[in-house]
């Protein structure tokens, strides 16, 4: 297997005002060593000190950073990394699509789409990499590690720009579908949530402020049984985890849910209890042929079971 490619992260920004961390923001720490470890909290200081002095923690110009280099706002970090006793792949990742410039897939529950957390090589971009022997294959947006469904992927250099430019002006319609729990049946059956959602504590969850929106998502209640309500949702926006924390601020949290609206103890992966949420259906025209595209998830939400059920044959047009 390949020796997974870097991992990036960016340090954050001041206000421009100010020149000082954000209202509401943590003190900036005076070295990227002291950004990184409270940044990564899994990861201990020792290991990032060991990554900086061994060269494998650069700016994006290659240059190494040591622990003793100072906090630079706005900083492109990139760094690699191994993980001992990575968890086992989670079955296959079906492929829904493929041609010269796409791979699509039907991605399982509890896998990340790059590494994150315990997963470097087994992540959904490194499995595709080698299983399909695309070294330049690139994610063209993301889903949660909890979440399934629709997930493309660029496969050559350059084709994911016109494809992210169709994501970022709404070109690329998304539609999700999600069980949740709804003790009561509503009154309606539609709703539209617009909110600003930043970066919460810890750093991995979301939370709703005060500002000018930035998520978007429309809901319509498809049906109710015994307290489970399953959604069709229609996000004009992408924000992390907005789809959960949209249900779980109207008082229904997804079935699986472990960040909203409180954060669940650690705890390792239930096959059997899944987020039953699902990236369902992509709809858009392709920017290289002009043709219409639907590509369309084969995992289903039963209402009535609750239960998220794997794809048994994929579907796309």
């Amino acid at each position: 297997m390949r020796a997974p490619r870097a991992s990036w992260v960016q340090t954050p920004g001041l206000d421009r005002e100010t020149s000082k961390p954000a209202v509401g923001a943590e003190p900036l720490p005076s070295t990227l060593l002291d950004w990184l470890a409270v940044r990564f909290p899994r990861i201990s200081r020792h290991t990032w000190q060991v990554r900086m002095e061994q060269g494998l923690v650069t700016d994006e110009r290659g240059h190494p950073l040591l622990p003793s280099s100072p906090f630079v706002p706005r900083l492109r970090i990139r760094y690699f990394r191994e993980v001992v006793d990575e968890p086992s792949p989670t079955g296959e990742i079906p492929i829904l699509y493929r041609d010269d410039r796409l791979v699509v897939v039907d991605k399982p529950p509890f896998l990340p789409v790059t590494p994150s957390g315990p997963y470097v090589r087994r992540c959904v971009l490194y499995r595709l990499v080698d299983e399909l022997g695309l070294p330049d294959l690139t994610p063209i947006h993301r889903l949660d590690r909890a979440t399934s469904g629709v997930l493309l992927f660029a496969s050559t250099p350059g084709a994911a720009a016109p494809y992210a430019e169709r994501f970022a002006q709404g070109e690329i319609l998304r539609q999700y579908t999600a069980l949740a729990r709804v003790p009561e049946r509503p009154a309606k059956n539609s709703w539209q949530i617009d909110n600003r959602l930043v970066s919460g504590k810890p750093f991995f969850r979301m939370r709703v402020v005060k500002g000018t929106p930035n998520a978007s998502t429309a809901l319509h209640l498809a049906g109710w049984h015994k307290g489970v309500g399953q959604f069709e949702l229609r996000p004009t926006s992408g924000k992390q985890h907005q789809l959960r924390l949209h249900l779980a601020g109207l008082g229904w949290p997804i079935l699986g849910e472990r960040y909203y609206p409180d954060l669940q103890p650690e705890a390792p992966d239930d096959p059997e209890n899944p987020l039953r949420l699902v990236a369902k259906r992509l709809t858009f025209s392709d920017p290289h042929s002009r043709r219409p595209v639907e590509l369309v998830s084969g995992y289903e939400l039963d209402l009535e079971s609750g239960l998220l059920a794997r794809p048994q044959s994929p579907a796309a047009t």
